[in-house]
């Protein structure tokens, strides 16, 4: 009897440190599975915030060409403003002359 007693305990210890072991093993399996979803997760909010950036970036070149034209627009007109004061001042240098 006395020397099943140290097999017995010995048994315990080494179903004890199993248990032990799995929950270690189990505990670690978690922290990879959320640290892999984190990981998933940032590279989505990269992927969504590369998307708007390039979304952003169309608006912004759209809105400089609208800007750009809208000044060439007004630059033709004031060509043609003076072209028009010109003819202008010429019609009347013209009508005095006697």
């Amino acid at each position: 009897m006395k020397k099943l007693i140290p097999l017995v305990l010995a048994a315990f210890v080494l179903v004890s440190c199993d248990k032990q072991n799995a929950a270690i093993d189990e505990k670690n399996a978690a922290t990879k599975t959320a640290l892999d979803n984190e990981k998933k997760a940032v590279d989505v909010a990269a992927a969504d915030a590369k998307k708007q950036a390039d979304v952003d970036a169309t608006i912004e070149k759209a809105k400089i060409e609208q800007n750009k034209l809208a000044a060439q627009a007004q630059l033709d007109a004031d060509k043609k403003k003076a072209d028009a004061k010109a003819e202008f001042d010429k019609a009347q240098l013209e009508a005095q002359k006697p």
